[in-house]
């Protein structure tokens, strides 16, 4: 089942993110691996995720928090049991 996650970096710059598998991709974005993240400052702290049911809705969900702007609100709500 994919997970929708949330990076935030010592910056306090945040990256949200999808995955199947939220323990590699945790690795691969701390180790340079992916070209979203190499930007970010410091270590890279996982401060938020939810894993949901398809792939569908984890892409739906990835996008509407991309599309807030706003990291506190997309915190709350992947943090909100009630979600997915």
């Amino acid at each position: 089942m994919p997970w929708v996650y949330i990076l935030r970096d010592d910056s306090g710059r945040h990256y949200i993110g999808m995955t199947a598998d939220l323990a590699t991709r945790l690795a691969q974005h701390r180790n340079g691996g992916t070209q979203t993240t190499r930007r970010m400052h410091g270590e890279l702290h996982l401060v938020a995720s939810k894993q949901l049911a398809t792939r569908t809705a984890a892409l739906c969900m990835e996008r509407k928090l991309k599309a807030w702007k706003n990291p506190a609100k997309a915190i709350a709500l992947l943090n909100c049991s009630a979600v997915g």
